[in-house]
């Protein structure tokens, strides 16, 4: 094994260890999120600053499971039951008026038609598995403003994963949409599979394996999620669209668990997430992300606050249509706020981009680098807003789940 192997073995588990520690430090004074510390460690460590970690494919595979885990963990905790109805059809309303205006803003801005799809496909995320652990820890995932934000997020990872597929895959949209449709069958097949009956012999299983070294529940889920990216590759698909699609489906092939088995389940998958996986895919964007093309140019520099501004207004501004109704001025500019947060899809998307060559590098760093911002400023903005309105968004916990759906 090469020094830089063993460097990135030790260097890398150290900066994941060290993250939650500096978050911890620094919440007496204020709330950053986590990826955050992950991100600016990456930097840190990686080729921009010091050179302790260069990129190589034990890194890059690492990190690329550790996005998947991400879409996995966020599919999985969705719960289309409480988002469906109005959440999630204005969200889909919103998404695509930010499809077409990303891709507008895309097409003035860069100098091919190809790349203005790139940065407009980046322009509508939102980074749902980075916000559902902030909403969780705020104890908003029960709120009518936490559904909101879960339609969101929901609709802004799904969206742009189709979007990837169908004009961002190399092949013509025709024969990308014919492919996508043979995927979405196979998904469809196994989510209704999924969904019917209890289960039993599965969940036996389950219960007398979960606190044995059997752990059938998580060898189960690995597999599921390997397979359908698996199945994602094979097809030419984005891989992530195979995870989240795994993650809806444990969410029903378990579903028969009792209350406290589901908490134990749910806490060894975060526990392989959270803990292992995931922090590799945030450092890894650290440690590959092109500072040097970032400041190589005023122009481009400039690129990013710009940028950010532009996530505000075009994947922003309609998350407007998804407020759940009566809500005060402060929730409002909250939501704003949480759908202008992006950052996975972002890296995802750029990094196909440059591969292709329609994507200049500085570019790129700018959507990446902005995409870190919005995960750094937005979601702590949104919560200060959001802890202004007059309920501060407290639902009763008793209050009737179809109450979400009609407000």
């Amino acid at each position: 094994m090469d020094p830089v192997s063993i460097s990135s073995l030790i260097a890398v588990p150290a900066a994941a260890v060290l993250a939650p520690m500096l978050s911890a430090f620094l919440a007496r004074f204020v709330r950053i999120p986590l990826v955050v510390f992950e991100i600016l460690l990456g930097i840190v460590i990686g080729p921009a600053v010091t050179g302790w970690v260069e990129t190589t494919e034990f890194t890059t595979r690492l990190g690329q499971l550790g996005l998947a885990m991400l879409f996995f963990l966020a599919g999985n905790e969705i719960d289309f039951q409480r988002i469906r109805g109005r959440p999630l059809n204005r969200s889909i309303i919103g998404w695509l008026i930010s499809l077409a205006a990303g891709i507008g803003a895309g097409l003035l801005l860069a100098p091919s038609p190809a790349a203005g799809i790139f940065i407009g496909v980046a322009l509508t995320s939102i980074a749902l598995g980075t916000l559902m652990p902030i909403l969780r820890d705020a104890g908003e995932l029960r709120t009518r403003f936490g559904a909101a934000v879960i339609a969101l997020g929901a609709v802004g990872e799904f969206g742009p994963l189709i979007a990837i597929s169908l004009f961002l895959s190399g092949r013509r949209p025709g024969l990308s949409a014919v492919v996508l449709l043979a995927f979405v069958c196979v998904a469809a097949a196994a989510i209704y599979l999924a969904g019917r009956g209890s289960h039993s012999r599965l969940q036996s299983l389950v219960t007398t394996t979960l606190r044995t070294s059997g752990q059938f529940a998580v060898r189960l889920v690995m597999l599921l999620m390997l397979s359908l990216v698996a199945l994602s590759i094979l097809l030419d698909l984005d891989m992530l669209l195979g995870a989240f699609a795994a993650g809806v489906i444990t969410k029903l092939l378990l579903s028969g668990a009792t209350p406290a088995e589901t908490e134990v389940i749910d806490s060894k998958l975060e526990a392989v997430g959270f803990g292992f996986l995931v922090p590799f895919f945030f450092i890894n964007t650290g440690i590959t992300f092109d500072l040097d093309a970032l400041v190589s140019s005023a122009s481009t520099l400039l690129l990013l606050p710009f940028f950010v501004l532009l996530l505000l207004v075009i994947r922003g501004l309609p998350g407007l249509l998804t407020v759940p109704s009566g809500s005060a001025a402060a929730d409002k500019r909250a939501l704003i706020l949480f759908s202008a947060t992006g950052l996975p899809i972002i890296v995802a998307v750029t990094g196909i981009g440059v591969t292709a060559g329609d994507l200049a590098p500085g570019t790129a760093a700018a959507l990446v680098g902005a995409g870190m911002l919005s995960v750094l400023l937005f979601p702590l903005l949104g919560l200060g807003q959001h802890r202004k309105a007059p309920d501060g968004g407290v639902r009763p916990p008793d209050l009737d789940e179809t109450a979400i759906d009609e407000g």
